[in-house]
């Protein structure tokens, strides 16, 4: 069932210690499609969803990032999330690690704990453990990342939070003009120009690839549906790669001279024929109309 005004979205209050990999998580939700506040101090917790509420709608789902440098505002966490204040489904994501896991992270990024005072790394994991014990009983769900690697807790926190919409590949297919340099954003680039230019037919000079004249001449020359039948599938290869990964966002970049015939027609039947096979695919064309 879609969200409504009676269906609000989920709120996920991300916490844990220092290093287990809160930024992670809460780069993931991002991703996810949530509406991410990091480092909030939790007697906000009612306003910032009520400010989202009334900028996005109740059906925009919120995560909110709390750690241990909040101090004594973690009883005012316990406190909105045992009273249910903001109407959303809650879910408290609590992140931790073993103390020699979290010790190597934190040695490894060069930067004191924000308990740690004038002692060990170490004296200040412990502060926050004790400091966090009852957040931790209290918590919905508790990824223990010790053995994960970057990829693995993304992989974990979609499939808690996402859905079938936002854990999909999202590519974005963008022609080009070479002449106006390859996209920089690109992921992967194709190049058109082994195809000949419509700008030499003089009836065609004019239009565009989105034209059905143009897109019946491209994609009638030699090799151009031999490079679809064969272009397709790598892309196919490719995005199956990035999910494995943790990447959900990709960019395929196709050019041809100036980014108005081949490039535009192409980028076009590749996006078909990608939303054919179920991807969230979208087509844009960065250079058309600067000629």
């Amino acid at each position: 069932m879609s969200a409504t005004v009676t269906d609000p979205g989920e709120l996920v209050v991300v916490t844990g210690m220092t290093g287990a990999g809160r930024s992670t998580a809460a780069k993931e939700l991002e991703d996810l499609g949530f509406y991410v506040v990091d480092n909030m101090p939790p007697s906000l917790l009612r306003d910032v969803v009520r400010l989202v509420d009334e900028s996005a709608g109740r059906s925009q789902p919120v995560a909110v990032v709390v750690d241990v440098r909040s101090g004594s505002f973690f009883e005012s966490l316990q406190a909105n999330l045992a009273q249910g204040a903001t109407g959303r489904r809650t879910t408290l994501l609590f992140l931790d690690a073993s103390d020699d896991v979290l010790v190597r992270r934190q040695e490894a990024a060069r930067r004191p704990h924000p308990l740690q005072g004038g002692g060990r790394l170490l004296d200040g994991l412990h502060r926050e453990r004790t400091a966090l014990a009852d957040v931790r009983s209290n918590a919905d769900l508790v990824i223990d990342t010790t053995t994960l690697n970057v990829h693995q807790l993304t992989d974990r926190v979609a499939e808690a939070f996402g859905t079938p919409d936002t854990t999909r590949l999202k590519i974005s297919v963008v022609s080009f003009g070479f002449k106006y340099g390859i996209p920089v954003d690109a992921d992967l680039v194709a190049d058109m120009r082994f195809l000949p230019n419509p700008f030499w037919v003089p009836e065609l000079r004019s239009m565009n690839g989105r034209d059905g004249d143009v897109a019946d001449y491209v994609m009638g020359r030699p090799g151009a549906l031999e490079f679809l039948d064969q272009y397709v599938p790598l892309v196919e290869t490719v995005a199956a790669g990035y999910l494995r990964e943790g990447k959900r966002f990709a960019t395929i970049a196709i050019g041809c001279t100036g980014g108005k015939h081949r490039s535009v027609a192409m980028s076009e039947e590749v996006t078909q024929r990608l939303r054919d096979l179920g991807y969230d695919a979208r087509a844009t064309h960065r250079d058309l109309g600067r000629e």
